[in-house]
């Protein structure tokens, strides 16, 4: 039976910060640790954070990513020096990884990792997902996945993030660190259940952009002038502006069925654009030509008030079971770009009280992403721009 344990440190020194995360998770007794999930900001060297908890915890496998703040038990925090630790206890658990992902592979590179997972044990149902954030197809990477396992499994995890500049973003497993990877974590403990929701909290307005040009996850025309040019010129940026310049005004609305959208909670599932190549957009998810977008508006009201529906509608569908650990996806739009301090941390507040057991906060390990998975409807789905919760419970 798997045990779970958390931990974060806000340390410059990767080395350091390292060792604080282990003791804070595990007291003295690191060296038993089976897993290491580390989320970090990308100020830190991720080369020596992996080589100091292999050092550390030399039989545990590691997996890492970059992000753009972390969220843990000890709260919230976005600056160049955070990282946050989930340390698992336990061998039931299987992982599968690829060095190189993008758009035109996700799907295949998706199916390989499941099938290497389906071959070990076919019984896995809760997958934790982690992939690159830049140039990646994300909805293929869950059909990938459902190629081999079928559509009722649970996904959910996010993709890494740098700090809003949309260059580089980092993955590890074990001690190998890529910049276009991704890793497949599936869990065989048979005592575990797996929950999940998503909220963003946006509205849309105006008039639609059609998409009149594209190819796979590349925009390539928007209302028949070139993507990026015509997206700029809507958003009032100038023509010189960067992704990271756009991601906290600049969400994309796409339409849901009328039953989706009464499930989520808003009328449309937003996309964030992190890269561009000249004109030419990349898409989070595959995107097809006719597709209708909608500029979107933050409602800060609105992200509160979903927030605790969401946090609700978890608790009630744990009847009382006893979560034994939260994993967190978060867009980085809604972190220090979308709130200040104070009511970031009252957001934070809300999202993990709801999950206390005996007053304390269970072991919980979030970060500030590009985008979140995590079911809805009953489907898995690729979001963006929301807060995207996973509750393993027994």
């Amino acid at each position: 039976m798997l045990q779970f344990s958390s931990g974060s440190a806000r340390i410059i020194n990767t080395e350091r910060a390292v060792a604080e995360c282990l003791e804070i998770a595990l007291g003295n007794d690191y060296k038993s640790a089976d897993l290491l999930i580390f989320h970090a900001s990308i100020g830190h060297n991720f080369e020596t954070m992996v080589q100091k908890a292999h050092e550390m915890a030399p039989n545990a496998r590691i997996l890492a990513a970059s992000c753009c703040g972390v969220i843990g038990r000890e709260g919230v925090s976005e600056s160049m020096k955070d990282m946050a630790l989930m340390a698992l206890k336990g061998n039931e658990f299987e992982i599968a990884s690829a060095v190189e992902i993008d758009g035109k592979t996700a799907f295949e590179q998706s199916r390989k990792m499941a099938q290497e997972l389906h071959g070990i044990n076919p019984a896995i149902n809760i997958f934790f997902l982690m992939a690159s954030g830049i140039d990646i197809d994300n909805q293929k990477c869950i059909e990938g996945i459902e190629s081999v396992f079928g559509k009722e499994i649970t996904i959910f995890g996010a993709t890494s993030s740098d700090n809003m500049k949309g260059i580089v973003s980092f993955q590890a497993v074990d001690t190998t660190v890529t910049e276009h990877g991704a890793w497949l974590l599936g869990f065989t403990d048979p005592t575990l259940k797996a929950t999940t929701r998503a909220t963003h909290g946006f509205t849309i307005f105006g008039n639609p952009l059609k998409v009149t040009k594209a190819e796979g996850n590349v925009i390539k025309e928007l209302n028949g002038k070139p993507a990026w040019q015509e997206y700029l010129n809507l958003l009032g940026l100038p023509e010189n502006s960067t992704c990271g310049e756009t991601i906290p005004v600049g969400a994309l609305g796409e339409i849901l069925t009328p039953e989706d959208a009464g499930v989520y909670g808003n009328s449309a599932i937003l996309r964030v654009v992190t890269k561009h190549n000249g004109n030419d957009m990349y898409y989070a998810t595959t995107i097809s030509e006719g597709t209708e977008l909608w500029l979107t508006l933050r409602d800060e009201a609105l992200i509160f008030s979903e927030m605790d529906r969401i946090a609700n509608e978890l608790k009630a569908e744990l009847s009382g079971a006893r979560p034994v650990a939260v994993f967190h996806a978060d867009c980085l739009a809604r972190g220090k770009s979308l709130f200040n301090k104070v009511i970031k941390e009252e957001l934070v507040a809300k999202m993990q009280h709801p999950f206390y057991v005996n007053e304390e906060c269970p072991p919980w390990l979030g970060m500030y992403g590009f985008g979140e998975f995590a079911k809805l409807n009953g489907r898995n789905m690729f979001h963006n721009y929301t807060t995207a919760l996973y509750i393993l419970y027994r």
